[in-house]
């Protein structure tokens, strides 16, 4: 694998990861039914918070993001997306390993949804993520990261 960087998002990505969003998920909410690709884009226009969110990148190429947004209890994962080019190359559980060893995320819950059906739930189920809730749409999980310390650490 090329070299992983995370780097700060400014306002100028907000259009670069909407496009990515609406390639990323574009497969399975079609499957669900749900697929509108301006839905898509401004549900995520909606929550752009360039503060807490970063972008991935291989030998600064853009890969993808990532947003960790603290919480009351914690932080709240969100916007995972990585280019179909990087997936299955081990991108998204070195993002993952590097953002739930951060100091100031260990200890703490961090909660996360993903689409019914989506391959990304096998990825979160490896680092201790467990099942809370789930609809018809989504499925709601979550760990905590100081148990799930010692699964973070082998990988």
């Amino acid at each position: 694998m090329k070299q992983i960087t995370l780097r700060q998002s400014q306002n100028s990505d907000v259009e670069t990861i909407a496009n990515l969003r609406a390639i990323v998920l574009r497969n399975d909410l079609t499957r669900l039914g749900r697929f509108d690709e301006e839905k898509v884009r401004q549900r995520f226009h909606n929550s752009f918070d360039s503060v807490h969110t970063r972008i991935i990148e291989s030998d600064s190429s853009f890969v993808g993001c990532v947003a960790l947004k603290p919480t009351l209890d914690g932080y709240l994962l969100e916007h995972f997306y990585i280019h179909p080019n990087y997936q299955g190359k081990g991108v998204g559980s070195h993002v993952l390993k590097k953002l739930l060893e951060q100091n100031d995320v260990k200890g703490k819950r961090v909660t996360l949804n993903v689409l019914q059906g989506s391959s990304a739930k096998r990825l979160y189920e490896r680092f201790g993520f467990k099942v809370e809730s789930e609809d018809l749409i989504d499925v709601y999980m979550s760990v905590n990261v100081e148990e799930n310390i010692r699964t973070v650490e082998g990988m």
